[in-house]
């Protein structure tokens, strides 16, 4: 049994928003302090990526742990009420991030998919983001011995 009625349950979801998540600002915020320059939301590449880095022909994916079912998470676990929606949702959104990180791929792009819990955790946040930072900076590296 839900403990909010449905106007308030409802009140409640439609605040919830797909762009601009405190998240995917975290690591934005923390990319362009390391000098890095990217796209937002740009509707040209599959899904709309979270963040493009054109540069290092990368996408970056800011994935809610609910929205996007994360196993294992502890931020992730089915409503009770409601489950078959909310069962069927989850894996639509799974089936749709696996196919657009699977055409970005095919296209020569490097995806990236952060999770909130990832983020949330304010004690290793520094070190999983210089983490993604020296990712982006090996694909780089990778993409100029290519060349040469």
């Amino acid at each position: 049994m839900d403990v909010l009625t449905s106007e308030e349950r409802s009140a409640l979801m439609g605040r919830i928003r797909g762009r601009d998540t405190k998240p995917e600002i975290i690591v934005r915020k923390f990319l362009f302090s390391r000098g890095f320059r990217y796209r937002i939301n740009d509707p040209r590449y599959p899904g709309s990526p979270d963040i493009v880095l054109p540069k290092y022909r990368t996408v970056i994916f800011v994935h809610g742990c609910f929205w996007h079912g994360h196993e294992g998470c502890k931020l992730f676990r089915y409503p009770k009420t409601n489950f078959e929606f909310w069962y069927e949702k989850v894996q639509r959104n799974r089936e749709r991030d696996d196919q657009k990180i699977k055409f970005l791929k095919q296209q020569g792009w490097n995806v990236i998919v952060i999770w909130e819990c990832q983020i949330k955790n304010l004690s290793n946040r520094e070190d999983f983001l210089d983490g993604i930072q020296m990712e982006i900076r090996d694909i780089e590296r990778l993409s100029a011995k290519s060349l040469s």
